[in-house]
């Protein structure tokens, strides 16, 4: 008995065909790794660039806030000013760089607080953050805070990659001649995706 083939003839991928797949699978998996990293650290840098404005934001409306001492005036007297920026903090929270090498930090709010009993710092600025956060945060002002070119400088500084370099963003403000306070439109960024 004879067997006969009735239609096509079966045919395989050749060798080359399935390397030329292999290299294509490979490269776009390479593609999709190097932007979902990138994505991934983007995100990460959010957090520093919301939490700059909510203190910057929140130096504008200290600077506002009526500080003047609770005795009378004199009838027919005036007072002078009594707006003044928010005393630096003395401690950046956390600590140490090393705190958010390469992972979150969870901060307590004893640590925002430290400059409480001197109504400076971050607890004059009314800030802090609950959740765990990848970048250490600073406050600092130069002059006494209430005269003209008088400023402020709030600082984070993170280590999204854990190695030990690391990126910083930073946001100013400053006192005008009309003891009005400016603050910058932008953010300085520096190795952002470190």
């Amino acid at each position: 008995m004879q067997t006969r083939q009735t239609g096509a003839i079966a045919r395989g991928f050749t060798l080359i065909e399935l390397m030329i797949v292999v290299a294509i699978v490979g490269i776009l998996s390479v593609l999709a790794a190097y932007g979902v990293r990138k994505y991934v650290a983007r995100a990460k840098t959010t957090e520093a660039r919301a939490s700059l404005g909510r203190i910057a934001k929140d130096a504008a409306e200290a600077y506002e806030r009526e500080g003047m001492a609770g005795s009378m005036l004199a009838g027919g007297t005036s007072s002078a000013l009594s707006r003044r920026l928010c005393a630096s903090a003395s401690v950046s929270v956390p600590a140490s760089a090393s705190a958010i090498q390469g992972h979150k930090y969870q901060s307590k709010p004893a640590e925002w607080n430290a400059d409480a009993a001197s109504s400076g710092g971050f607890a004059c600025l009314r800030f802090a953050i609950d959740q765990p956060q990848y970048y250490m945060y600073s406050y600092s002002i130069s002059g006494s805070g209430y005269n003209p070119n008088d400023s402020f400088v709030a600082a984070a500084q993170g280590d999204l990659d854990g190695n030990g370099v690391l990126s910083l963003f930073q946001i100013s403000g400053s006192i005008n001649s009309k003891y009005v306070l400016n603050i910058a439109p932008n953010l300085v960024e520096v190795r952002p995706d470190e």
